[in-house]
């Protein structure tokens, strides 16, 4: 069963005057920089400049919740990117950084309520990772930090 999700257009998410801090693991870089590309450009065309973004880099997907806690708890970030990308092979051990990457990720949004964009691909192969990572319109990073971007948006005028 294949699904596509919303394809978010920088042009229909304005940008804004807050802070980014994009996490990125090492692990499985030439996937994950793509993210990283797809993130910055879809900023970047959403009015998002340089100076409003800070990236920092983890080793795996295991670690990005703890980063992206101490960059949520800082008070020049308004939200969080999370990319990284986790593959799975012939052990259980994607299910468990899968899960844990997602369910800490979770919590620190709503334990700071400040936005943190999932782009954390947990896919079945390469191929998939590729894909959802390349320079293309299924790019998951950007995807992830428009989402963001909207959700700051979203989140200050419910609290205006």
């Amino acid at each position: 069963m294949s699904g596509k999700g919303v394809n978010y257009s920088p042009a229909q998410v304005p940008g804004n005057d807050g802070g980014y801090v994009i996490v990125v693991t090492r692990w499985n870089a030439e996937i994950v920089s793509g993210l990283q590309t797809g993130a910055e450009r879809a900023l970047a065309a959403a009015g998002i400049g340089d100076a409003q973004v800070r990236t920092v880099q983890v080793s795996g997907a295991f670690e990005i919740p703890l980063a992206c806690l101490a960059a949520a708890e800082r008070d020049d970030c308004d939200a969080v990117i999370a990319l990284g990308a986790v593959i799975r092979g012939d052990t259980p051990h994607f299910e468990y950084v899968a899960g844990e990457c997602t369910r800490g990720i979770g919590e620190i949004a709503l334990k700071t309520g400040k936005p943190v964009g999932f782009g954390v691909l947990t896919v079945d192969t390469l191929a998939q990772a590729e894909e959802r990572s390349g320079d293309n319109e299924e790019n998951k990073g950007a995807e992830a930090a428009l989402s963001a971007v909207e959700m700051v948006n979203l989140l200050r005028a419910l609290r205006d």
